[in-house]
């Protein structure tokens, strides 16, 4: 009954920023904590990062830190990726994840629903 879907992925020149935005709709997106995965070709998917139930606690992977930042609207049910300085290697497919519990967690099994996933290329 929940469903995820993810908007403004693109293709992007390196140093670049862009913005992701996760929608939930179906139950009330205060009730879970959001986290964003990602998928580069070739490897397997891997947390980027994660925010509590009401935003106040949040967390990133070493690769992304300083660069991503996500958040959160509640009132709009919505869960963002702010991304900046972009590098050829954060090329993926972005996923957004919703469990139901009052902290993320880094592990892509934790996560009950996902979205179909927005794709970001960064060019050379």
């Amino acid at each position: 009954q929940v469903q995820l879907v993810e908007s403004g992925g693109g293709l992007v020149q390196a140093g670049d920023s862009l913005r992701l935005s996760c929608a939930l709709s179906g139950r009330t997106f205060s009730n879970y904590a959001m986290a964003w995965f990602r998928q580069a070709p070739g490897k397997e998917r891997e947390f980027v990062a994660g925010i509590s139930k009401s935003g106040l606690t949040t967390g990133s992977a070493d690769s992304v830190k300083g660069r991503f930042t996500i958040s959160r609207d509640n009132a709009k049910n919505t869960v963002y990726l702010q991304m900046s300085s972009l590098k050829p290697e954060d090329t993926a497919v972005y996923y957004c994840a919703a469990r139901s519990a009052t902290y993320y967690s880094e592990r892509q099994y934790e996560y009950m629903y996902w979205g179909q996933g927005t794709q970001v290329t960064v060019s050379l």
